[in-house]
């Protein structure tokens, strides 16, 4: 595709390969899948569904879809989408978001894994999908995401999923799985930067920095170079939230003793302490983080509060509004190519603007009016 080249989403999906032997190709797959698209943001979200909304707009979809045979059953959907190679479709997806939206330099991109709960088979001892995503936290869009091999875990996802993804100028925080340094001298390599979050599973990591961070408070930050401290407080829905961040320079005599020249990139440690007030009750948790920030507080602040926006736009949302965790698809690689279209989906009412309402409403109001649902499809 030639450099700014605009391509609809309809374009890019005709790129997939047809898994089907061609006498069973009774269905053109570019109207299976455009069928698929379009149930799907109207609220469809099964087989039956999608198929039942084909059949309610035979008429209408028939003004820029072949169908030669009419509108294809559930199971014809299932068993496509089955065999639908997800590399291709994910292929796809991606051109479009190329397309669709220059990433905001500088913005935070957030990956976390979210796993399907329902798509596992206790009959074949199937275990349910997991997926590691990636949200582009200011475009509000899906970037991509990966499914997790059997008997793996994101560790070895992660780095897959970042070799799909232009990470240049972008912030990528991830939780404590991804801090390991392999995925850390990845994201530099790729001309990006990292937070990523720090636990007790990072061999001694965690203790060294409590340790460093408790030295350097009862000695009031003396002779040791910090790019000083924030905080912030937030209401709302009758809480207090209350965050202050404190950031150290990670030069080299700092955890010397963990080899910290391993770790590309590395620039600054991070603690950050959350208090959190209902009413009387009072929480605190605190949170360490290696970063290759060298930036303020402030900025490292909002980068951390910033990656819990993959939990509340993209995963909470495909809970709620899609009731992705209630879907039971789980044959070969539908649970995958349906994880994959509802991202999709989800990320081009995202995009659509004009509608001033949540992603159910976008839905309802898709369904309702056509006009709209070509608006939502040519974003």
């Amino acid at each position: 595709m030639p450099p700014g080249a605009k391509v609809t989403l309809l374009e890019s999906l005709t790129r997939i390969k047809d898994p089907r032997v061609k006498r069973t190709q009774r269905h053109k797959l570019i109207d299976i899948l455009a069928i698929a698209v379009l149930g799907t943001i109207c609220g469809a979200d099964s087989w039956v569904d999608i198929a039942d909304y084909g059949a309610a707009k035979e008429s209408w979809l028939r003004g820029f879809l072949e169908l030669p045979n009419g509108i294809p059953s559930h199971d014809t959907f299932g068993r496509v989408f089955a065999r639908l190679d997800p590399d291709q479709f994910r292929a796809c997806f991606m051109d479009w978001v190329q397309t669709v939206k220059k990433l905001t330099r500088g913005q935070v991109i957030a990956i976390d894994g979210k796993t399907l709960r329902r798509s596992h088979d206790s009959l074949t001892g199937q275990a349910a999908i997991h997926m590691v995503s990636a949200w582009a936290t200011a475009n509000h869009l899906a970037l991509g995401q990966v499914k997790v091999n059997a008997k793996s875990n994101e560790i070895t996802a992660i780095p897959r999923l970042l070799r799909l993804l232009d990470v240049s100028g972008c912030i990528v925080t991830i939780d404590a799985m991804g801090c390991q340094r392999e995925i850390a001298e990845q994201i530099i390599k790729q001309k990006g930067d990292y937070l990523l979050a720090v636990k007790e599973n990072q061999e001694g990591l965690h203790e060294r920095i409590k340790t460093l961070f408790e030295c350097v408070e009862n000695a009031d930050y003396a002779q040791i170079e910090h790019e000083g401290t924030c905080g912030t407080v937030g209401k709302d829905h009758g809480r207090i939230e209350i965050r202050r961040c404190w950031v150290l320079s990670a030069d080299r005599h700092i955890l010397s003793a963990q080899g910290n020249s391993f770790w590309s990139g590395l620039r600054s440690l991070v603690k950050i302490v959350c208090e959190r007030r209902i009413g009387a009750q009072r929480s605190l948790e605190t949170r360490y983080y290696i970063s290759s920030l060298s930036g303020n507080a402030r900025q490292i602040l909002q980068a951390a509060r910033n990656h819990w926006r993959i939990e509340n736009e993209l995963h909470w949302s495909l809970d709620v509004a899609f009731r992705e965790d209630d879907c039971r698809v789980r044959k070969d690689h539908a649970p995958e190519n349906l994880a994959i279209l509802r991202h999709l989906v989800l990320s081009l009412l995202k995009q659509e603007s004009t509608a001033k309402c949540g992603l159910k409403g976008k839905r309802l109001k898709a369904a309702w009016d056509e006009a709209y649902l070509l608006k939502v499809l040519e974003v």
